[in-house]
């Protein structure tokens, strides 16, 4: 007599993990970082970076492409001792100018390392665990014997310390629907300049605000982080002050976000 087996599978629903307003990290001091030497007057050497910059970040249309494909040995070598520089400096001996320009290139040049490191990746969303949505709990870096994440530059250190919206537009995520990156690395002497100039040109691009007969269209950074730009008076009074012309309309809005590569 043959003895049938019923052979049972379940199929388990592995959950897509992905970025969403819920999902969004808060903005969460990590108090240790908020110390700052007014009275220095020294600066940060961000030259390394700019080389980088000139050489791979090309300007087309309004996008800022970089040129993964095109770097040689020699500047993913340059590029990796300017990361190495910097976890080298205590950046809580600076001004706090010279700070947000520290923790914005680290940011920006740990991102580029990254994917650089990945290459060729069509999505920065690719890099991480299996279970992972992007590299940004990782722990890229040590300053001070301490190990930080990209969130933790972003969430825990630029945003509650300087409480400034513009950051969004300061930070690069590697992707085209992200404020582009800067070809102009971040100094204290600069800083604001740079941080106009990012702010006015997204919100005047299609990625930023997209205005047709059919409605609005915002970058799901609007969504995913509104409450930082309550001190602008919320989102709409935010794009308005950049975007001449802009209303807000009573129709309902989307949100839209190209997590494709920023690659030339």
């Amino acid at each position: 007599m043959k003895t049938r087996f019923a052979l049972s599978v379940t199929l388990i629903a592995l959950p897509f993990i992905a970025f969403s307003t819920q999902a969004a990290p808060k903005s969460e001091l990590w108090s240790y970082w908020k110390q700052s030497d007014e009275s220095n007057q020294m600066t940060i050497d961000h030259q390394s970076w700019q080389e980088i910059l000139d050489q791979y970040l090309s300007v087309s249309g309004q996008d800022h492409l970089f040129a993964y494909q095109a770097v040689k040995q020699r500047d993913k070598q340059k590029l990796d001792n300017y990361i190495a520089q910097l976890s080298q400096i205590d950046p809580r001996e600076y001004s706090q100018a010279v700070q947000y320009a520290y923790w914005v290139n680290l940011y920006n040049a740990i991102t580029v390392d990254l994917i650089l490191d990945a290459y060729p990746v069509k999505s920065i969303t690719k890099l991480g665990g299996f279970f992972s949505f992007g590299p940004w709990d990782e722990k890229v870096v040590t300053i001070e014997g301490k190990k930080l994440t990209l969130n933790d530059i972003e969430h825990r250190i630029l945003r509650p310390i300087w409480n400034d919206p513009r950051t969004h537009y300061a930070v690069n995520c590697a992707s085209l629907g992200c404020p582009n990156l800067q070809t102009k690395a971040f100094t204290a002497q600069n800083k604001e300049a740079l941080l106009e100039q990012a702010a006015k040109a997204f919100i005047n691009s299609p990625k930023g605000v997209q205005v047709t007969a059919k409605g609005i269209t915002l970058s799901s950074i609007y969504d995913w982080f509104g409450r930082d730009f309550a001190v602008d008076g919320g989102v709409m009074a935010h794009i308005e002050s950049y975007r001449s012309g802009f209303a807000a309309s009573s129709e309902a809005i989307k949100y839209d976000y190209d997590w494709s590569l920023n690659k030339k």
